[in-house]
């Protein structure tokens, strides 16, 4: 054991004297100026020259703040399976967004030129965001809302959610288009919320982007309490009849039709809603699997990977640019006031959509009678969280009456809600923008 520290520690100083001699020892032993003293001086040199080129050098306390959420977001994916497509690339981007570094060398995110400002260009201009949605529409089955589209309702109640916050934010001094950005986090809807906020907020892309997918990964943990809170337990116990069949016609013509229902409502969505169409097209229309298949599989992992890691690499704890009036340094980073209020606010936007779609399916029993009645637990699915929103949906109904499957039911506001902030991010869009 002790003839392997040795070794260790040996090979690290020979490491550190061949640096020593590469940086600047070997021009002077080059130049014959050892005897003068010139190697160890420039060895010193090199030596100098290497350490004010590493991490450590260039550290400030808030990269090791960072690096922790990075490593909390890694824990959680891995740990408690929260949404590990997501928070593993986002937590991997977020430790690489803050490792200190000279600028100047094409390293960093923000860097012209560099690699990782060049996959965030798809972010940046709105790209990765409609390729995700082609790849959640070709693996999504619409059957439940087709075969029950008053549920549709539910999805369209969640988004009280987004203009609730608006309105918040609004208050909080951020400008209207900020303020719209922030709003849309209330939708549990990341690839809705980087293309919003590329659009109306770039500057606040970062802390968005992470505060709307950690509530994503949190739907386990903040949707239950407010669920028992709103839904008394008798009416938990409602059990609904099963969703009727539907025909293939049916399937093949509801993308259809719904591209261009929803885009005559909102053209501003049509990156959005038309490629989430087109998806679920490509799957029902029974003669393009292939394409299906790569757009559910293999683009959507890929878009998932260059999204995850560029959207946790653009949050650098601090990012010191000129003010363009004043010339005076601000911090654009990521721990900032402002970050911490759309974390307050995104925590807030989130729970109003759950409480908005419970209530709404409260109120739809008035008006419903007999088996027609809906388990209003399924209203908490009304945010575009898909399918976790769903799941809990399920869970908790399990957990009032083992016996009460709403999962499939859950499913109909769920895929709707993805619809609704979709439209709601077209609607501020066309009035912000």
């Amino acid at each position: 054991m002790q003839t392997k520290r040795f070794v260790t520690v040996f090979g690290v100083l020979a490491l550190l004297f061949s640096l020593q001699f590469i940086g600047g020892g070997f021009e002077a032993f080059a130049a014959g100026d050892v005897a003068g003293g010139g190697f160890l001086e420039n060895a010193s040199k090199g030596l100098d020259k290497f350490w004010n080129f590493t991490g450590f050098a260039n550290a400030h306390f808030t990269n090791f703040i960072m690096i922790g959420v990075g490593l909390f977001f890694i824990f959680l994916a891995i740990k408690y399976d929260y949404e590990p497509l997501l928070l593993v690339p986002i937590g991997t981007g977020i430790l690489l967004g803050n490792i200190p570094f000279l600028e100047g060398y094409q390293v960093g995110l923000y860097e012209e030129g560099s690699v990782l400002n060049y996959l965030y260009f798809g972010v940046q201009k709105g790209v990765y965001p409609p390729l995700i949605f082609l790849g959640i529409g070709a693996m999504t089955d619409f059957s439940s809302l087709i075969s029950n589209p008053k549920l549709m309702i539910l999805g369209a109640a969640a988004q009280v959610g987004i203009f609730a916050t608006f309105w918040g934010a609004s208050v909080m001094g951020f400008s209207p288009a900020e303020s719209g950005a922030i709003g849309i986090i209330g939708g549990a809807d990341g690839p809705t919320a980087i293309f919003l906020s590329s659009k109306l907020a770039p500057h606040l892309m970062g802390a968005i982007a992470i505060a709307a997918y950690s509530y994503m990964a949190l739907v386990p943990v903040i949707q239950p309490p407010i669920m028992r809170l709103i839904i008394p337990k008798r009416e938990r116990l409602i059990k609904m009849k099963p969703p009727r069949a539907v025909s293939k016609t049916e399937k093949v013509m509801f993308p259809i039709i719904g591209l261009l229902l929803t885009l005559f409502i909102s053209p501003s969505a049509l990156p959005l809603l038309g490629m989430l169409f087109f998806g679920n097209l490509l799957k029902e229309s029974g003669v393009t699997e292939r394409l299906a298949d790569t757009a559910r599989n293999a683009m959507i992992n890929i878009i998932t990977i260059l999204l995850g890691i560029t959207v946790g690499a653009s949050t650098q704890a601090m990012r010191w640019v000129a003010d363009p009036d004043t010339g005076e340094m601000i911090n654009k980073g990521f721990l900032s006031v402002d970050s911490i209020k759309i974390f307050a606010l995104g925590a807030v936007s989130f729970m109003v959509a759950t409480a908005g779609g419970l209530l709404f399916a409260r109120l739809m029993n008035v008006f419903l009678k007999g088996d027609n009645k809906i388990n209003p637990l399924i209203g908490a699915a009304g945010v575009s969280a898909v399918p976790d929103s769903a799941r809990v949906v399920q869970h908790e109904g399990l957990k009032s009456n083992p016996n009460n499957h709403l999962l499939m039911h859950a499913m109909a506001p769920n895929v709707s809600g993805v619809i609704g902030s979709a439209v709601a991010a077209g609607i501020l869009l066309a009035f912000l923008m």
